[in-house]
């Protein structure tokens, strides 16, 4: 084989595709472990997971073409490493064989830095609201941007400065970084956005009270903040842990970690199985109680999404209210959706426990801090429609 130089592709270029519904061909040379705990993925993904070493055994045995006879999938081979340096080594070779592939530049290790923005359009009238997306991990986060003055809720701390220059961008400053609760998940960006900024980091009440070792003001069911002429109320919305809360701001709600477009959250990660019976009573409440005063025509603007999920045409996750409602799950009574919710639950977030304690201010994160949080959210339920 000569050599040759293979074209790359971008995180954001390839992500795009994914979202156009593009046929995506995915050879991922990391280890099977790795490939499991996270990937690329997407209805039109398809993936085909085989070691690095094998390819080098292929092409030292002069038997390439039988390596790559079971890669799933049409059009290029877009071959991906941890950091993007084997990838390109192997996605060289192949094109020098006259193969059609090419390389994800920097590998899944710049993936993982990928994060979208976009705006919720007309969701907050004359302001703008921004959902951002991390494809890597389906955690959305928002700023809402009236005047100039902004607020962001659930920032990922891996993004600080992109809050920050977005804000700017559009001739506003930060006044308040708003958490909806205590994330199990990732990394939040709470204190780490308002050391940047001055602004007021903010928290449930609820959430402080599970142990919040650090300085922040609190709001509770019904409080409201000025930003701009606009006005984020807190809405109390338990269930996924005691401390939830949604925040309604003109036609929007930010649901975080309560209702999502597809489904609910999952009650059990503040204090596991025993006593995820009562806090799936208390999201029932949520659901068919508290969020009951909005119309059907509320924007829905959840927290997180499914793994793979391919976002509206304007580029964001967003439901109606009234789509949310006509899921199954609605259509229970009270202890048939405690059973549903509770039945089935997806394995815990990785390193749950750590991130959590981090978050709290209990603990600091080290140099693996994006490591950590690695991997698909798993914040909702199973899935409440089969």
């Amino acid at each position: 084989m000569d050599d040759a130089d293979a074209p790359t592709v971008s995180p954001a270029a390839l992500q795009a595709e994914i979202d156009a519904g593009d046929p995506v061909r995915v050879l991922d040379l990391r280890d099977r472990d790795a490939v499991e705990q996270w990937h690329l993925a997407g209805s039109s993904v398809r993936l085909t997971q085989k070691p690095h070493n094998r390819f080098i055994q292929a092409r030292v045995t002069d038997s390439v073409e039988e390596f790559l006879a079971d890669v799933d999938g049409e059009g290029p081979i877009t071959v991906v490493c941890a950091r993007g340096e084997a990838s390109g080594a192997v996605a060289d070779s192949l094109v020098a064989a006259g193969y059609d592939a090419r390389n994800l530049a920097g590998g899944m290790d710049a993936w993982a830095r990928l994060l979208l923005g976009t705006e919720v359009e007309g969701a907050a009238g004359d302001a703008d609201l921004l959902q951002y997306r991390r494809p890597a991990s389906g955690c959305l986060g928002y700023a809402l941007v009236a005047g100039e003055e902004a607020a962001v809720v659930d920032p990922l701390r891996a993004f600080t400065d992109r809050y920050v220059d977005d804000v700017r961008e559009r001739g506003a400053t930060v006044e308040y970084v708003l958490d909806t609760h205590v994330h199990a998940d990732h990394l939040s960006g709470l204190r780490a956005l308002a050391g940047a900024t001055g602004a007021t980091p903010v928290m449930p009440a609820a959430a402080v009270d599970r142990g919040v070792s650090y300085e922040v003001e609190t709001v509770a069911d019904g409080d409201g903040i000025g930003v701009g002429d606009l006005s984020l109320e807190a809405v109390a919305a338990p269930g996924h842990t005691t401390g939830m809360t949604a925040f309604a701001v003109g036609d929007a709600l930010l649901t975080g970690d309560s209702l999502f477009v597809d489904g609910v959250a999952r009650p059990d990660l503040e204090r596991g199985s025993d006593e995820a019976p009562a806090f799936a009573r208390e999201l029932y409440r949520t659901l068919t109680e508290r969020f009951a005063r909005f119309p059907d025509g509320t924007v829905v603007a959840p927290g997180h999404h499914p793994e793979g999920a391919r976002p509206d045409g304007d580029g964001t996750v967003r439901a109606t209210l009234g789509e949310c409602r006509g899921l199954p799950v609605f259509d229970l009574a009270e202890a048939a959706f405690v059973d549903r919710v509770t039945e089935r639950t997806p394995p815990r977030p990785a390193n749950h426990e750590r991130i959590v304690a981090i978050n709290l201010g209990r603990e600091s994160a080290g140099d693996d801090a994006l490591e950590l949080e690695l991997g698909p959210n798993n914040c909702a339920a199973a899935p409440v429609s089969d």
